[in-house]
């Protein structure tokens, strides 16, 4: 049964990541990633992790596709506009930034050892994936690094929305 339920998740999962790729409609792109991300606390409950599902749905399926849908609106997208010759600078010190900061992440995983797998000691209270004390104290010892890291990337895309609604309007 779990098999069953567990081949569901991932198609219904798949094809909505599809859909938000490939719609022109940001609002449809929106609504797709929330089904998405309902997909994913799909399986965090079947792996026995249901604070981080309870977490994945008010968080990221509530607040943040809030936001989304909120700087979508207030971008008020009409037609997409045509690229100018004059962006290439832009996209190629896009390009290098990313590919810049693709390769600090590389380094830094490749330096810390057994990153991503969290340390167990012998003797200790059993680990209980998925509770709220035991993230909590993975994601403030071990994890800190790319949880500041990722607080940094959304104020980052905050700043880039706001950038882009105060565009002059034509």
């Amino acid at each position: 049964m779990q098999t069953i339920i567990f081949a569901l998740l991932a198609l219904v999962s798949l094809f909505s990541a599809i859909m938000v790729v490939t719609r022109k409609n940001p609002v449809f792109s929106i609504l797709y990633l929330v089904l998405t991300f309902f997909c994913f606390a799909g399986f965090y409950v079947m792996l026995g992790a249901t604070f981080l599902a309870a977490i994945q749905i008010l968080v990221y399926a509530g607040a943040i596709m809030v936001l989304f849908l909120f700087v979508v609106m207030m971008l008020n997208l009409r037609e997409p506009e045509e690229l100018e010759g004059k962006n290439t600078l832009w996209q190629t010190m896009g390009a290098v930034v990313a590919i810049g900061f693709g390769l600090l992440v590389l380094a830094f995983l490749g330096r810390s050892p057994g990153a991503g797998v969290p340390n167990f000691q012998p003797g200790e209270e059993a680990y209980v994936m998925g509770g709220a004390k035991a993230l909590g104290k993975l994601l403030f010892t071990e994890f800190v690094f790319p949880f500041e890291i990722a607080g940094v990337l959304l104020l980052a895309a905050v700043i880039g929305a706001v950038a882009l609604a105060k565009r002059k309007r034509v």
